[in-house]
């Protein structure tokens, strides 16, 4: 089982409306993307970030339908250009080592696959986690 958790903080300027429609779009992710079994969007506390959201997956290969899904790239063009910081990781219960590596060479193999992706995430001000490019070598 794969944990795939993600924390930010809004920029400053981002209207109601704007962070409503990218919580939204967080929510509709774990409603429509069918490898996440179950899924929380809302305020982060005890930590420097202000939102976050968790999706429980079983395995790699949903871990990759979610990535690729069509609702999860709406939710980066949604969300992403009012955000400021953003760390995001995962926790699993597979005991292999090299199960991090695994799950950071799917999200290279979606950054490769997607420049626009790199372009939105490169206007952020921190980005790092599991997602982040070139985390892991593998």
């Amino acid at each position: 089982m794969i944990h795939h958790c993600v924390r930010f903080t809004i920029k400053p300027g981002t209207t109601p409306t704007q962070l409503e429609d990218a919580l939204a779009s967080l929510r509709n992710q774990g409603e429509v993307i069918p490898s996440v079994r179950s899924f929380l969007v809302g305020r982060d506390h005890g930590g420097e970030y202000e939102w976050g959201a968790t999706f429980q997956i079983a395995d790699l290969e949903g871990y990759w339908e979610y990535l690729i899904h069509p609702a999860h790239r709406r939710t980066d063009e949604i969300g992403l250009p009012f955000v400021d910081k953003f760390v995001s990781f995962d926790i699993t219960d597979d005991p292999e080592p090299a199960y991090g590596d695994k799950i950071a060479a799917l999200h290279r193999r979606r950054f490769d696959a997607d420049p626009g992706l790199t372009e939105l995430v490169s206007n952020l001000n921190r980005y790092e986690g599991s997602a982040a490019p070139g985390r892991h070598a593998v």
